[in-house]
């Protein structure tokens, strides 16, 4: 039933999109404008539940593809690739105006930004469903929190308060601050929060909704829990305001368990461009490829494979579940090639490959010798993970060490205890190999004890071990915390003067095309600028 309503989803997407779904273009083509405006609203939401998992509008491996992988994931080194095209742009810090850049924002902005905006538009006074579907619309009010905050988080300064409304006429929208941005956004959750309930009338919630299945309980977590991340998100620029919401969230009940986390089930039809894991499709041999490309960095790899590098004592448990080994992987077939824990090895960042041969001393197939990424966990049907309890747990360890916020119960070192266990035991949702038993989470605390003296550098390098496959918001964090430390590459050529890029371009259509870039957009608008929350302009 799930995958019924998923592929209902994509078909109404498809739909509302090639319609435009903005009543001039429908007068336009003479049809009657009612036809989009009695559908059912809880389509929308499963379709803006899909778009969010970097579905349903375009392939479903476009922007995980393109900059999850290829930016963000090789920029704070977990991945790293000899490849000097688009798909890896962020191993080496190359300007590349079109794919890692453009893919987001023609995604976001045209999927999840619009989707939400018609439920929350219809559901809304003057809406055909005004009074009714409440927690759809405080679900959508989510969901568009999630949008934009990913949006500005990637490019600063964006059309926001006037995104999304072609069918008001507005169509080259003003530039919003970062700051008046993430000011709304935490507002909007607040609100949402409070207003989803048991107590609303249902009509048809929980069918649409295949995150939660209308759990309300649920939904709540997932609401506070993202605004605990962007409370903390701008501590360091507005401690005030990160402060207020904190404490909010805290009050409101953030994810504690697995079993909160957001997961979005993935198919396998009806096509390979709809309803697949767009990680996975980015990895696949035959499909996306990175696999062959793309292999963990030395960064990671030394940091799973512990202090000491002839025993596996001190692995961390996620060493063979982020890799299946040194392997040969077909579209049919893998060949475990080195599956031994203590024979991994991690690609370096920033190489070519003359780089790679002279540092090998000959020719080298990347492939026979360094850790690939673990195909158990990149089938096209795997589930995509949004957001996870572990991410929780430690920013509440954070805001407990760095004094924002109140009402947060026990002590930073539970916290970090807990954030710890919850990220090593996450990933039996690929597989049940995967399971990481009590006792071996034990022992890993006991090889790395928690050091209250060095807390934010440990829970900043958790949290960057907890973001595997969710690499853009690694990046985010990264830029936010600065852990872990991480040693630039300085690729010739680069565009950002050796320094690990800060934010995405914005397309260069929208930059000739909106006339509001000019003096709207966080400049500079290249790899080297930075966002409010960084450190850059308002």
């Amino acid at each position: 039933m799930k995958n019924l309503y998923k592929l209902l989803g994509s078909a109404l997407l498809i739909a509302f999109f090639a319609a435009g779904c903005d009543t001039d273009t429908l007068q336009d083509m003479n049809l009657n404008p009612n036809a989009v405006n009695t559908i059912d609203v809880n389509y929308f939401l499963t379709a803006a539940e899909l778009s969010a998992s970097n579905n349903g509008l375009r392939d479903d491996r476009y922007t995980d593809w393109r900059t999850n992988i290829g930016m963000c994931a090789h920029a704070i080194q977990h991945l790293a690739s000899t490849s000097t095209g688009t798909i890896s742009v962020g191993d080496k810090y190359l300007e590349n105006d079109v794919e890692p850049s453009n893919a987001p924002w023609d995604h976001f902005f045209a999927g999840d930004g619009r989707v939400t905006a018609e439920i929350i538009k219809q559901t809304g006074p003057g809406g055909y469903a005004e009074g009714h579907n409440i927690n759809t619309r405080h679900a959508a009010r989510i969901l568009r929190v999630l949008c934009f905050h990913r949006l500005t988080d990637w490019y600063g300064s964006i059309p926001y308060f006037e995104a999304n409304k072609g069918i008001e006429g507005i169509f080259q929208p003003v530039y919003d601050k970062q700051k008046a941005i993430y000011t709304d956004l935490l507002k909007e959750l607040d609100e949402a929060c409070a207003g989803l309930s048991t107590s609303n009338l249902d009509e048809g919630f929980k069918a649409a909704d295949y995150y939660f299945e209308g759990d309300i309980a649920k939904w709540k977590k997932f609401g506070y829990s993202l605004m605990l991340r962007l409370a903390m998100r701008v501590s360091n620029v507005d401690k005030p305001l990160a402060t207020t919401y904190v404490t909010k969230a805290v009050a409101g009940g953030v994810m504690s368990s697995n079993d909160d986390n957001v997961i979005a089930t993935m198919a396998l039809g009806p096509s390979e461009w709809t309803n697949q894991n767009g990680i996975s499709r980015g990895f696949y041999p035959g499909d996306g490829g990175q696999w062959s490309s793309s292999f963990l960095s030395k960064t990671l790899v030394d940091k799973l494979m512990g202090t000491n590098k002839l025993s596996t004592a001190d692995d961390d448990p996620r060493l063979m579940i982020f890799t299946g080994g040194i392997i040969q992987w077909t579209a049919t077939s893998v060949v475990y090639n080195q599956t031994d824990p203590l024979k991994q090895r991690g690609l370096p960042n920033g190489l070519d490959g003359a780089m790679l041969d002279a540092m090998e001393g000959g020719p080298t197939t990347p492939y026979e010798k360094f850790s690939a990424v673990n195909p158990l966990m990149m089938q096209d049907d795997e589930p995509y993970m949004i957001m996870h309890a572990a991410e929780s747990e430690f920013l509440l360890a954070e805001a407990l060490k760095s004094g924002i916020g109140t009402g947060i119960t026990g002590t930073v070192k539970s916290h970090y205890d807990n954030g710890v266990k919850l990220a090593l035991q996450m990933y039996t949702i690929y597989d049940p190999s995967f399971a990481v038993s009590d006792a071996r989470v034990t022992q890993y605390l006991t090889n790395y004890p928690f050091d209250d003296a060095k807390a934010l550098e440990m829970i900043g390098e958790q949290m960057w071990l907890s973001k595997w496959m969710n690499w853009w918001d690694a990046w985010s964090d990264y830029r936010r915390t600065g852990f872990p430390v991480l040693t630039p590459t300085n690729y010739p050529g680069n565009a950002t003067n050796g320094q690990i890029p800060t934010k995405l371009t914005i397309p260069a259509y929208e930059a000739t095309g909106n006339p509001n870039y000019a003096t709207g957009a966080t400049q500079p608008d290249r790899l080297s600028g930075k966002v409010w929350w960084d450190g850059g302009p308002e």
